[in-house]
């Protein structure tokens, strides 16, 4: 698999989707520990208000883009890496942009 690639295809969609994002798993699932999400989001978008995953971090495949949380604020360009924050947050894309998601998943015992 080519994240270069995928960044591509999916910043593609998203810029023609009325929600303006594209998103993929592309490792995990309920039966992993591990679950790892490519989001595209177009110039402007944003991954409104939300819960925290849990454990999680974000890396910043391609773009620029602004995470909220609170009164805390952080921006992050290609490159960049972030722990999520453990209380509710926004992501928002200050140009085309494509993250990483990876989310830590607690399997039932």
């Amino acid at each position: 698999m080519n994240l270069s690639n995928l960044v591509d295809d999916h910043l593609a969609t998203a810029r023609e989707h009325t929600s303006g994002r594209s998103a993929i798993t592309v490792h995990g699932g309920r039966e992993h520990h591990l679950r790892q999400t490519l989001i595209a989001l177009a110039a402007g978008r944003s991954l409104g208000e939300h819960e925290s995953p849990g454990e999680a971090t974000l890396q910043v495949l391609r773009g620029r883009v602004r995470l909220h949380a609170g009164d805390d604020t952080w921006e992050g360009g290609a490159g960049d890496f972030l722990l999520i924050p453990p209380q509710r947050h926004d992501l928002e894309a200050l140009e085309d942009a494509a993250v990483l998601l990876t989310v830590a998943n607690r399997l039932a015992d």
